[in-house]
């Protein structure tokens, strides 16, 4: 277990360096003057451009640029943006507000999608089964700013359930109708693989033969069946994380959560490049370590899979 696991953090490298690196290069590419807009209606000085363009090396070639901002990352430095605000600082603040909201919006998605799952597929062809799989259908076909303005008028200014918007605190509490908009997709998606994996595995040779030998049937259900359902689940919540954290800018605008999403908005159309940069490079270094942890869990889910 250890050699895999440093062999895949070794892997993660050129990952994290392509991805970076093409990440950094569209942003730096785009068409325009990066310094428009700066210094209001009026045209900025040549001073200011000079200094600008000297601050974030725009006057050295792309890889040169690269390589001196790769620099600084491998420092902990990701620089300032342009309000000269560390953005360092900005992401640890920032991110701990969606790190809550991608929890809260992953713990809809497991409790109330597996057992949605679970119960259509010990139920299947039934009506609740049904219910299941229209009511998913649904959600998954209604865009996520529909479902988050809708519940946000009923739930939050309608009928005061929950705040309709977001403190700067952004509490547990806040974030739990921001949490559910945003895993509801999500929640659909795997109430219906947990359904598909469970039912198919309640039909294999496996276990009608510990029925055959009479064991009890939720130990059955309970340990062989729902055991081998959970593998491509978990591999699904593991991704799936990794998007909910880099995805939540819609769901983050509706109800005003000051989190990642927002703020790599504001910086995109600020043309703020080292804010979408280095946001974009702390996003991939979460999502590679959830997809390994994911990895790691196979080996206790079936204990087949080997990755010595």
């Amino acid at each position: 277990m250890g050699k895999y696991t440093l062999r895949r953090l070794i892997q993660m490298v050129p990952v994290v360096l392509g991805v970076t690196f093409l990440i950094y290069a569209m942003v730096y590419a785009l068409p325009g003057d990066p310094t428009a807009g700066k210094c209001g209606e009026r045209p900025c000085s040549p001073a200011y451009v000079a200094e600008f363009r000297e601050t974030y090396n725009l006057n050295d070639p792309l890889p040169v640029q690269y390589a001196k901002y790769l620099g600084k990352v491998v420092q902990g430095d990701f620089g300032e943006s342009q309000y000269g605000q560390p953005i360092r600082e900005e992401l640890a603040e920032r991110f701990t507000v969606t790190l809550r909201l991608g929890v809260v919006a992953l713990v809809f998605e497991a409790v109330i999608g597996l057992l949605a799952g679970v119960l259509a597929a010990l139920r299947r062809g039934g009506f609740f089964d049904s219910l299941v799989l229209i009511s998913t259908l649904f959600v998954i076909a209604i865009p996520v700013f529909v479902t988050g303005r809708a519940l946000q008028l009923y739930l939050g200014v309608k009928a005061g359930i929950f705040p309709s918007t977001s403190s700067f605190d952004a509490t547990w509490y806040e974030l739990l109708l921001p949490g559910f908009v945003l895993g509801s997709t999500s929640l659909a998606y795997l109430a219906r693989l947990m359904r598909t994996n469970l039912a198919d595995n309640l039909g294999a040779d496996y276990v009608r033969t510990a029925h055959a030998k009479g064991l009890p049937g939720r130990r059955v259900i309970g340990i062989h069946a729902l055991r081998n359902s959970l593998i491509p689940v978990i591999t699904f919540i593991g991704y799936d994380f990794g998007a909910l954290l880099g995805g939540a800018v819609i769901t983050e605008g509706i109800f005003n959560v000051p989190g990642i999403g927002q703020y790599v908005f504001r910086a995109i159309n600020d043309r703020d490049g080292q804010v979408v940069v280095g946001t974009v490079t702390a996003l991939v270094l979460v999502f590679l370590i959830a997809n390994l942890i994911v990895d790691l869990l196979y080996a206790y889910l079936d204990p087949r899979i080997s990755h010595d």
